[in-house]
């Protein structure tokens, strides 16, 4: 018999409902806030806001398009943190209220879990090849980089993270520093298609075992680029695309050396990619290669499912439900990931 769950997504600033049958997704849908671009980045006060006006919409779009109606649902799923809490009050609190109504179980899920959960999508008609437990995951997002040993859906172990920026944050950034508007991760990545990647050369970070830092090559890309554009103010438009490619490349060498070291370490040749930032085509590229170079098997999520979706959270909450591992009704919502 099939399990249908509704997940809901309100981490940050983009709402998000699908609708899963087992791991299938019957429909995903996330509406943006294009608001938040002419601050420079998300205001948690106007994220709230833009939640509350369109959870419902956008649930409802993901029901009628997974031509299922409210009473087939088996469960709720929805994001219980990390993330903005005005954000994720607006999803936990609609989730709590639909599952009561329903008389149907509520099921909390944490975004960091969810990201490597999406590598458990199934389509409608098409069987994609998923990752055998056990298996190392590099989570990459704004917030986050982490390198994780996923033992099964529930285990999972971080062996390796950012002691201070989180890759997208790096992205960000830099694309400030050239005066990119935001978001500037995937302007850098677009730009980058065009450039030389080995134009300008950042340092690496020398960081112990299998941990991450990028405030220095932040530090190192601004003091480079004020340096230059005081010989030359055009600097930065005349080399933009170069810029771009070796920013991307000298982040992208740095995370592959240290899943090289961590494959060395564990001995686990299973490599997924996932989050936000593994959208990023360059490092897609570079995990690629290492399937012919390294034997390795590579795993990386379609572009739907890097970003925040509703989808991953859905299928996460079907191997909870699976467990019988419901939320209680008192449960509230956390900004600060559990996985350290």
């Amino acid at each position: 018999m099939s399990i249908f769950i509704l997940g809901i997504e309100s981490s940050c600033d983009d709402t998000s409902a699908a609708v899963t049958e087992d791991t299938c997704i019957l429909a995903n849908f996330t509406a943006n806030q294009d608001i938040h671009k002419k601050f420079g980045g998300v205001v948690p006060e106007l994220a709230s806001r833009a939640h509350q006006q369109n959870i419902i919409p956008v649930i409802e779009h993901a029901l009628k398009h997974a031509n299922i109606d409210k009473n087939q649902l088996n469960a709720i799923a929805f994001t219980n943190g990390p993330g903005l809490l005005g954000s994720l009050l607006v999803g936990t609190s609609f989730a709590k209220a639909f599952a009561l109504g329903l008389n149907i179980p509520l099921i909390g899920i944490d975004h960091i879990q969810a990201h490597v959960m999406a590598h458990f999508i199934q389509r409608v008609n098409e069987k994609k090849d998923i990752p055998e437990f056990p298996f190392l995951c590099l989570l990459i997002s704004g917030g986050h980089t982490q390198i994780i040993k996923v033992i099964d859906h529930f285990k999972m172990d971080v062996i390796g993270q950012t002691i201070d920026d989180a890759a997208g944050e790096a992205f960000d950034k830099s694309a400030k520093i050239l005066g990119l508007p935001y978001p500037g991760g995937p302007l850098i990545d677009k730009f980058a298609k065009e450039g030389d990647p080995k134009k300008f050369i950042f340092p690496h970070p020398s960081i112990a075992k299998l941990d991450f830092s990028f405030s220095g090559l932040k530090t190192s890309i601004l003091y480079f680029i004020r340096e230059q554009h005081n010989k030359d103010n055009e600097f930065i438009e005349k080399n933009k695309v170069d810029l771009c490619a070796s920013i991307q490349k000298t982040i992208t060498d740095i995370l592959i050396q240290k899943l090289e070291k961590a494959v060395k370490m564990t001995g686990i040749k299973q490599v997924a990619i996932a989050g936000g930032v593994s959208a990023n085509s360059g490092i897609r590229s570079a995990l690629l290669k290492k399937q012919d170079t390294d034997g390795w098997k590579v795993f990386i999520p379609d572009l739907e499912f890097c970003t925040d979706n509703a989808a991953m959270i859905a299928v996460t909450g079907y191997f909870k439900y699976l467990q019988k591992e419901f939320t209680l009704q008192d449960i509230s919502p956390y900004s600060r990931s559990k996985f350290k």
